[in-house]
């Protein structure tokens, strides 16, 4: 097998393992009749390779039709595939041959197929199994020896769990699996393509063809491409015809990339208005409860400051007294030249008389609080108050009313 040479018949420009792989797959199974699955995500080319098992199969001198499953209304399906009666149904004024039919011993390539419908798998199946169809109106069972290739951008196993897609299907269609990587995984036939794609262009449009900068080339590869080819050539083509200029920096590649800064950046799971009004609630609490924590750590530390003398202050202490007066120089001096007054001074005698109130941990007290304040800062403007809050201001409106808040 000469895998360059079915690369030039069917014009296939790359040169990565996963891309290789899958023609080598698709040329070793042309032969015999068994059912294919192609996979792959939307725009890398999964309509190629039906093609080459086609024309290195027994069966190459016979019909090959290509169907697109997605294109076709749920009504009209089962007519499409199988063919109808006369007055079958309204609009029938003639019997009609489907593409199972029409693609007798040949080749039928199903694209999109977990678009079908169930009613329509089913007739599949029987297709697969026995090579028998039925008319849309009709009893009369007609043969057909036809190879089924069949494709899809979705993970069809999770439509089995949804009970969108059959199994028996699935596992009968899957005989033999062809997977196309994105090309987010070919990154080093990226720069080869586009450049195909430029040349092409070029001819097409009788211009010179463009040429990318060394920058605007390593966007280019680093770039996830998630319409994979098809938007590579949308992209180049775009350039080929609207820029004036044939030598295409980075400033000019980005602005054909709106999503590329996005792409470099990790993407927010939640915002601020994502979260709950409950949730954000016992995000303030646990604030305000590590503040008073905050306070009372204070509050023991200028105790202990107001009843040492300046050299029995340890270490930490010192430290402490640092970061609490923002002085980068050191407190601890025997002289006591660069102590606070509040240190250097004999400490006055303090009688705590301060009575400590339990505060309430009650929280529809402290979300009482909260609107209150909110309210007030913005003088009852509730829509002010309510994106202060991080709330709707439907539901600022409501827990008003509830807490009965003047």
């Amino acid at each position: 097998m000469d895998i360059q040479a079915i690369k030039q018949r069917f014009e296939i420009i790359g040169n990565s393992p996963g891309l290789n792989r899958a023609i080598e797959v698709a040329y070793r199974v042309a032969p015999t009749d068994l059912s294919v699955l192609i996979t792959g995500e939307s725009g890398v080319g999964k309509e190629v390779f039906p093609q080459i098992i086609h024309a290195y199969s027994l069966r190459k001198h016979g019909p090959y039709i290509a169907v697109n499953c997605g294109a076709i209304p749920e009504g009209t399906i089962d007519s499409e595939l199988f063919g109808h009666q006369k007055g079958s149904f309204t609009g029938a004024h003639e019997n009609r041959s489907g593409y199972f039919e029409e693609a007798d011993n040949g080749t039928i390539f199903l694209d999109e197929v977990s678009e079908l419908p169930l009613s329509t798998q089913v007739r599949l199946l029987r297709v697969l199994e026995s090579g028998e169809f039925i008319k849309v109106g009709s009893s009369k069972v007609i043969k057909t020896n036809v190879r089924i290739v069949a494709a899809t951008n979705v993970d069809i196993v999770k439509l089995l769990g949804q009970g969108k897609f059959r199994e028996d299907l699935y596992y009968r269609l899957n005989t033999v699996p062809v997977f196309i990587p994105p090309l987010r995984d070919r990154k080093e036939d990226i720069s080869i393509l586009f450049r195909k794609f430029s040349m092409a262009f070029a001819e097409r449009y009788r211009m010179p063809e463009i040429v990318l900068d060394e920058e605007a080339r390593q966007m280019l590869i680093q770039y996830d491409w998630p319409g994979n080819i098809r938007q590579l050539k949308n992209i180049s083509e775009q350039i080929s015809i609207i820029e004036k200029t044939r030598e295409i920096d980075a400033g000019i590649f980005r602005k054909y990339l709106p999503d590329y800064l996005n792409e470099k950046f990790p993407a927010l799971i939640n915002s601020q208005r994502d979260i709950p009004f409950s949730s954000e609630r016992e995000i303030l609490y646990k604030i305000l409860f590590d503040m008073k924590n905050d306070v009372n750590d204070l509050k023991k530390l200028v105790r202990t400051i107001i009843e040492k003398s300046p050299n029995d202050l340890s270490v930490e202490d010192n430290s402490l007294i640092d970061k609490l007066y923002n002085n980068s120089k050191p407190l601890h001096d025997p002289a006591g030249s660069n102590l606070p007054d509040l240190v250097r001074k004999d400490p006055p005698h303090f009688e705590d008389t301060e009575e400590i109130i339990e505060e309430s941990l009650s929280l529809q007290e402290k979300e009482v609080e909260l609107i209150r304040k909110a309210l007030d800062k913005y003088s009852g403007k509730r829509k002010m108050a309510a994106d202060e809050l991080g709330i709707s201001e439907r539901t600022l409106y409501r827990k008003i009313k509830q807490y009965d808040i003047d």
